[in-house]
Protein backbone atom coordinates (compact mmCIF):
# COMPACT_ATOMS: atom_id res chain seq x y z
CA UNK A 1 0.00 0.00 0.00
CA UNK A 2 1.62 3.43 -0.97
CA UNK A 3 0.89 6.58 1.67
CA UNK A 4 -0.06 9.83 -0.10
CA UNK A 5 2.37 12.65 0.34
CA UNK A 6 -0.64 14.74 1.32
CA UNK A 7 -1.22 11.93 4.05
CA UNK A 8 2.57 12.22 5.57
CA UNK A 9 1.96 16.48 4.85
CA UNK A 10 -0.90 16.67 6.76
CA UNK A 11 0.91 13.92 9.87
CA UNK A 12 3.86 16.57 9.77
CA UNK A 13 1.59 19.54 10.29
CA UNK A 14 -0.72 18.12 12.74
CA UNK A 15 2.49 17.63 15.01
CA UNK A 16 4.19 20.79 14.23
CA UNK A 17 0.99 22.32 15.57
CA UNK A 18 0.82 20.25 18.51
CA UNK A 19 4.14 21.52 19.33
CA UNK A 20 3.52 24.92 19.03
CA UNK A 21 0.28 24.70 21.21
CA UNK A 22 2.24 23.77 24.01
CA UNK A 23 4.96 26.33 23.59
CA UNK A 24 2.40 28.47 23.79
CA UNK A 25 0.73 27.63 26.23
CA UNK A 26 3.74 27.32 28.37
CA UNK A 27 4.58 30.70 27.70
CA UNK A 28 0.90 31.99 28.55
CA UNK A 29 1.23 30.20 31.48
CA UNK A 30 4.22 32.20 32.96
CA UNK A 31 2.69 35.23 31.78
CA UNK A 32 -0.55 34.26 33.07
CA UNK A 33 -2.37 34.77 30.55
CA UNK A 34 -5.68 33.20 29.01
CA UNK A 35 -4.72 29.19 28.89
CA UNK A 36 -4.74 27.02 26.16
CA UNK A 37 -7.59 24.31 27.33
CA UNK A 38 -6.39 20.15 28.31
CA UNK A 39 -8.88 18.84 26.43
CA UNK A 40 -7.27 20.93 23.11
CA UNK A 41 -3.81 19.81 23.94
CA UNK A 42 -5.05 16.09 24.47
CA UNK A 43 -7.38 16.31 21.29
CA UNK A 44 -4.90 17.46 19.10
CA UNK A 45 -2.14 14.84 20.43
CA UNK A 46 -5.10 12.64 19.70
CA UNK A 47 -5.94 13.40 16.31
CA UNK A 48 -1.75 13.00 14.86
CA UNK A 49 -0.23 15.15 17.31
CA UNK A 50 1.33 12.83 19.85
CA UNK A 51 4.60 13.28 19.09
CA UNK A 52 4.82 17.17 18.62
CA UNK A 53 2.94 16.47 22.18
CA UNK A 54 5.56 14.59 23.30
CA UNK A 55 8.53 16.89 22.63
CA UNK A 56 6.72 19.89 23.56
CA UNK A 57 6.38 18.47 26.99
CA UNK A 58 10.25 17.38 26.95
CA UNK A 59 11.82 20.83 25.62
CA UNK A 60 9.37 23.37 27.75
CA UNK A 61 8.91 20.99 30.50
CA UNK A 62 5.20 21.63 30.29
CA UNK A 63 2.44 19.35 31.41
CA UNK A 64 4.94 17.09 33.29
CA UNK A 65 3.01 16.71 36.21
CA UNK A 66 -0.18 16.29 35.00
CA UNK A 67 -1.08 12.50 34.76
CA UNK A 68 -3.18 12.61 32.21
CA UNK A 69 -0.67 13.63 30.04
CA UNK A 70 2.03 11.78 31.14
CA UNK A 71 -0.69 9.19 30.39
CA UNK A 72 -2.55 9.58 27.75
CA UNK A 73 0.39 11.20 25.18
CA UNK A 74 2.34 8.25 25.33
CA UNK A 75 -0.67 5.99 24.52
CA UNK A 76 -1.45 8.07 21.61
CA UNK A 77 2.09 7.83 19.70
CA UNK A 78 1.74 4.14 20.81
CA UNK A 79 -1.61 3.91 19.10
CA UNK A 80 -0.12 6.21 15.69
CA UNK A 81 3.35 4.35 16.06
CA UNK A 82 1.20 1.21 15.27
CA UNK A 83 -0.93 3.15 12.61
CA UNK A 84 2.18 4.38 10.78
CA UNK A 85 3.34 0.59 10.94
CA UNK A 86 0.48 -0.48 9.23
CA UNK A 87 0.14 2.06 6.55
CA UNK A 88 3.98 1.21 5.80
CA UNK A 89 4.24 -2.45 6.70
Amino acid sequence: MTVSPILIALFLLVNILSLALYGSDKVRARRHDERIPERVLLGIALLGGALGACLGMWLFRHKTFHWRFVVLVPLFMLLHLYILYQLFF
